[in-house]
C-alpha cells in the first residue's frame, strides 16, 4: 500500500484521530472538546469547544518563535514598477495597528467588514486585522461592478468597508471609489465608515464623516492584541455565484480552516517554513484567501502578492521573472494563465532568459486543465505539473497529487486522487455509484473534512437545498465526471448553469438577469461555450420584443456594455446575438445544454421533450455566424 493511500484511508476510518493530530501543529488558546461534532447532521462542526486566533497562528506565532526577520510577504507589482517586502515582524506591526483602527471605528468580534481592494499588501493586512479582532471579513474582487458589490454589502451588512482609490491594469487606472460610492448608494444597509487607501496613481474624493484615509487611520491607531474566538466561529464570508443570480455567502470557520490549510501546505504542495510560495491569483477569489493569505502564512512561508498579468506586464516571461527574482519554489495558478503564455510564446523563448533551477513544482487549478496545456508546461519547465481540483466551498483541494507525501503517477486530464477526509463518489440519477469510466454526478460523502463550508451565511436552508438535498448523505459538487480503473477522477463539466471563465465561477443566471432588463429584450439565455484560452466564455442569445425595429448590432453592443457595467469585465461577456426564438421543452424549460453542445461541436441528440425541433436549426445558424463551433471542434 502506498504512503498516500494509508494516510487517506486512515482519515476516513478515524477522522477524529487524524485531524486531531494535524491540529496539534497550531497554537490553541483552549483545546477542543470534540474534534468532530456530529450531533446535528448535516451541520457538522470541527473542533467544537476550541478557542484560537487565526491571525496569531499566521503571524504572531512566527515572531514569537524568533522568525520575525523572515520575509512574510513580497509585493511584486510590474504595473507600478515596484517591489516591496514585509517581514513577519513588520506585518505583525501593521496588522495590529490596522486592527486597532478597526476597533476605534467600532468594529467588534462578529461584525462584518467588506474588503474591496486591488492586489496590494494592505488587502492582506486588512484581512488579517479582521481575523485579529474576530471580525468577519468579506473580500469582494475589485473587478466587480457596483451592482454586484451592492448585493454583497446588502447581504453581509458590514459595519465598514476597506477599499482603495484605484486598481491598476496594464495601460489604465481603474477608479474604485466611484464604484464603491455607487454600490453604497444602491444599498439599504449603509456601512458606518469606509477606510480608503490612497494610491499615488489616482487619489479619491472622500465623503466627509464616513470616509477615512488609510494613512490617517493608521497614524491615530493603537496596536491591539489577538482576540481568541471559537473554532466554530466564522473567519470570513466569500460570495460565489448562485444559479439564481443571487450570490451565496460561503462561510469559512476558524479552526477547521486553519488545520486543513496548514496540513495542505506541507503535504500537498510540499513546501517547508521559510520557503517562497506563490499563488498567482487575486485576493478576491478563494485561491487568494487560502493560498496568498492564510495557507502560506500559517506555514511560515514567504507569500507573493503579484499585481500583474501572465502576459503583457511586460511580456510572456513575466511569471518566469518573478520565480527567478523572488526565489519561488512552488507556483499555483490557473491553466488559463499558461494557455495565454503558450499562445504568446509557444517555444518558451522567454523562459530561457531566466534561471529557474530552484523551482520545484507547478500546480494548476481553477478550471479543468486540458492535457495539451499540462504537457506543454511539463516540457518547458522540466518539473512536476500538478492539476488539482477544489472549490470555493471547500477552501482546499478535493483531489490532488500530494507532493509532500509522495508523487503519484500523473494522468493528464485528471486531478489525481482524493485528499484526506474526502470520500468522493460518482453517482447516477438514483444515487447509486457508477462503474469506472461512466459519467455521473461527483459527490462527497458526509461529513465534509475541515475547512469545507459548514453552511451559507444566514441561509441554512439554502445550504441544504443547494448542496445536500439531491443526494441525502452526500455533498453535491455540481460537477460531472468519472473515475477510471485506478480511482483517478476526471472532471468533465458543470451540471448546473454556473460557468467557469478563466478560473472564475460566474452565474449565467446573473447575466441573464442583466440582459432581460434591457427594454428591447423579451427573453434570453446565456450558455458557456468552450474557449481555448479562458476555458469557457459566456454567449448570450436574446429574443427581442415584438415591434422592436432597431438595428440588431446596436442592441447587441448595448447588451455587451450593460453586462460589463453591472457584473464587470471579469465576466468577459462579448458574444451575444439576436435570435427569433429559444428552444424549449414542452414545460417551458430552455434547452441550454443542447445549445451548448451545438456551440462546442459535440454530438447531441434531439431532446424528446422539445416543443419545436426546427428551432435548433435556427440556433445552429445563429451560432455559426458567431463562429461556433470553432474549426476543429467536435
Amino acid at each position: 500500500m502506498s504512503v498516500y493511500r494509508a494516510i487517506w484511508e486512515r482519515s476516513l476510518r478515524d477522522p477524529e484521530g487524524f485531524w486531531g493530530e494535524a491540529a496539534e501543529a497550531l497554537h490553541w488558546d483552549r483545546r477542543w472538546d470534540r474534534v468532530l461534532d456530529a450531533s446535528r447532521p448535516p451541520f457538522y462542526r470541527w473542533f467544537a469547544g476550541g478557542l484560537l486566533n487565526t491571525c496569531y497562528n499566521a503571524v504572531d506565532r512566527h515572531v514569537a518563535a524568533g522568525r520575525g526577520g523572515q520575509a512574510a510577504l513580497i509585493h511584486d507589482s510590474p504595473v507600478t514598477g515596484t517591489v516591496r517586502t514585509l517581514t513577519y515582524a513588520e506585518l505583525q506591526q501593521d496588522v495590529a495597528r490596522f486592527a486597532g483602527a478597526l476597533v476605534r471605528l467600532g468594529a467588534r468580534k462578529g461584525d462584518r467588514v467588506v474588503v474591496y481592494m486591488p492586489m496590494v499588501p494592505e488587502a492582506i493586512v486588512a484581512m488579517l486585522a479582521c481575523a485579529r479582532i474576530g471580525a468577519i471579513h468579506s473580500v469582494v474582487f475589485g473587478g466587480f461592478a457596483s451592482h454586484e458589490l451592492a448585493k454583497r454589502i446588502e447581504d453581509a451588512k458590514p459595519v465598514l468597508v476597506v477599499s482603495a482609490s484605484c486598481g491598476i491594469e496594464p495601460g489604465r487606472v481603474v477608479p474604485y471609489k466611484p464604484l464603491l460610492d455607487a454600490a453604497i448608494e444602491q444599498c439599504n444597509h449603509k456601512p458606518r465608515h469606509c477606510i480608503v487607501l490612497q494610491r499615488p496613481q489616482l487619489r479619491a474624493e472622500l465623503v466627509r464623516g464616513r470616509d477615512l484615509d488609510w494613512e490617517e487611520a493608521m497614524a491615530d491607531a493603537h496596536a491591539v492584541d489577538c482576540v481568541p474566538v471559537a473554532a466554530t466561529d466564522p473567519l470570513y464570508i466569500l460570495y460565489t455565484s448562485g444559479t439564481t443570480g443571487q450570490p451565496k455567502g460561503i462561510v469559512r470557520d476558524q479552526g477547521g480552516h486553519a488545520v486543513a490549510l496548514l496540513w495542505s501546505m506541507r503535504n500537498i504542495y510540499g513546501v517547508q517554513p521559510g520557503e517562497v510560495y506563490w499563488a498567482a491569483s487575486d485576493v478576491g477569489w478563494v485561491v487568494g484567501h487560502s493560498y496568498i493569505c492564510y495557507g502560506p502564512l500559517l506555514n511560515g512561508n514567504t507569500t507573493i502578492v503579484y499585481e500583474g498579468k501572465p502576459v503583457g506586464t511586460p511580456d510572456p516571461g513575466a511569471f518566469w521573472r518573478v520565480i527567478a527574482q523572488q526565489g519561488v519554489k512552488v507556483l499555483f495558478t490557473a491553466p488559463t494563465a499558461f494557455r495565454a503564455i503558450r499562445k504568446e510564446d509557444p517555444e518558451g523563448a522567454h523562459l530561457k532568459r531566466y534561471d529557474l533551477s530552484h523551482f520545484r513544482a507547478l500546480f494548476l487549478a481553477g478550471e479543468r486543465c486540458d492535457p495539451d496545456t499540462l504537457l506543454w508546461a511539463e516540457a518547458q519547465l522540466g518539473v512536476p505539473v500538478i492539476d488539482h481540483w477544489w472549490q470555493t466551498e471547500t477552501g482546499w483541494a478535493i483531489c490532488a497529487n500530494p507532493l509532500g507525501i509522495e508523487k503519484l503517477p500523473v494522468k493528464p486530464g485528471s486531478p489525481t486522487l482524493p485528499m484526506p477526509g474526502y470520500d468522493v463518489r460518482v453517482l447516477d440519477e438514483d444515487g447509486h455509484e457508477v462503474p469506472p469510466g461512466k459519467l455521473g454526478a461527483i459527490c462527497i460523502k458526509l461529513p465534509l473534512p475541515p475547512s469545507c463550508l459548514p453552511t451559507l451565511w444566514n441561509a441554512d436552508q439554502r445550504f441544504v437545498q443547494s448542496y445536500l438535498s439531491r443526494y441525502p448523505g452526500y455533498y453535491l459538487t455540481g460537477d460531472a465526471g468519472f473515475k477510471d480503473e485506478d480511482g483517478y477522477l476526471f472532471i468533465m463539466s458543470r451540471i448546473d448553469d454556473v460557468i467557469n471563465v478563466a478560473g472564475h465561477r460566474l452565474s449565467t443566471g446573473a447575466m441573464e438577469e442583466v440582459l432581460a432588463s434591457h427594454p428591447a429584450v423579451a427573453e434570453c439565455a446565456v450558455i458557456g461555450v468552450a474557449d481555448e484560452l479562458k476555458g469557457e466564455l459566456p454567449l448570450g442569445l436574446v429574443v427581442l420584443k415584438a415591434g422592436v425595429d432597431r438595428p440588431h448590432a446596436d442592441i447587441e453592443r448595448e447588451l455587451v456594455q450593460k453586462v460589463r457595467d453591472e457584473i464587470g469585465p471579469v465576466a468577459a461577456f462579448k458574444l451575444v446575438t439576436v435570435v427569433k426564438r429559444l428552444p424549449k421543452t414542452r414545460s417551458g424549460k430552455i434547452l441550454r445544454g443542447t445549445m451548448k453542445k451545438i456551440a462546442d461541436g459535440q454530438p447531441w441528440t434531439m431532446p424528446a421533450t422539445i416543443d419545436d425541433p426546427a428551432i435548433l436549426d435556427e440556433i445552429a445558424q445563429a451560432l455559426a455566424k458567431l463562429g461556433y463551433p470553432r474549426t476543429g471542434a467536435g
